[in-house]
């Protein structure tokens, strides 16, 4: 495990030599949307689990980082317009493939909970969402099924704590979020919300890298500097970290 690590601290010693030495350090834009515990912008203030585990990179890249604060769907838009470099935590689908390099599935999965507040609106199986009014994240990707299931209701909004509030408003029925997102809003929003029994299975999300970004070039170097904070344990650290704070 030692010599490991030693080994990926050498093959990173070239990107922090020519970032850090030979030129100014890299300017990396990183778009973000606020959906805690994976993305919390409070103001100047950026933290979380994807905002945590992104600057560990950097800082053995020697990377400076600029973040800008949107909305989901614009954060994409953004990346493929070319107006941010990075991405932290998208599901690869193949639209978002032409324009994002998925470098490195960094971010744990995570199962797809839907979270309601009547009893009648328990989902059991995935038929039981048929004519419930389901509250979604603008732009966002769950699982092929729903994602393609045209004949569902669902109403959008641009952060997961609308959606519960939307929900406590009885303007939706169900909102589908992921485990941690969902369980970290109701706490914080203090909502007698419960959780259905049926729910679908995650999978891993992503650094994601804007094909048209500088930043392409360093894909190799950002997959080398996680192998090296998750042999060091600070990846494993940070996700235990999260996951005791966003259960009630």
């Amino acid at each position: 495990m030692l010599i490991s690590a030693l080994m990926l601290a050498l093959l990173l010693q070239p990107a922090l030599a020519n970032d850090s030495s030979a030129r100014e350090p890299l300017m990396v834009t990183v778009g973000v949307n606020h959906a805690p515990p994976y993305r919390i912008v409070d103001g100047d203030q950026k933290t979380s689990l994807y905002v945590d585990i992104f600057r560990e990179i950097a800082n053995r890249l020697g990377w400076q980082l600029k973040f800008v604060e949107a909305p989901f769907r614009r954060v994409l838009l953004m990346a493929q317009q070319g107006h941010v470099d990075v991405m932290l935590g998208p599901l690869e689908t193949e639209e978002r493939a032409e324009y994002l390099e998925f470098v490195a599935p960094a971010f744990p999965p995570e199962r797809k909970l839907f979270f309601y507040m009547h009893e009648g609106h328990r989902i059991d199986r995935y038929s039981d969402l048929g004519e419930k009014r389901i509250g979604v994240l603008s732009g966002a990707s769950y699982f092929p099924r729903f994602d393609a299931d045209d004949q569902l209701i669902k109403e959008s909004a641009s952060r997961y704590e609308n959606l519960m509030r939307m929900l406590a408003k009885d303007r939706v029925d169900v909102v589908i979020a992921p485990e941690l997102v969902g369980l970290y809003t109701i706490k914080e929003l203090g909502l007698a919300v419960s959780v259905s029994p049926f729910f679908v299975p995650g999978n891993r999300s992503y650094i994601a890298v804007s094909r048209s970004s500088p930043v392409m070039a360093y894909a190799d170097d950002i997959r080398a500097a996680l192998k090296l904070i998750v042999q060091e344990g600070i990846h494993e650290d940070l996700v235990l970290k999260y996951l005791e704070q966003a259960h009630p």
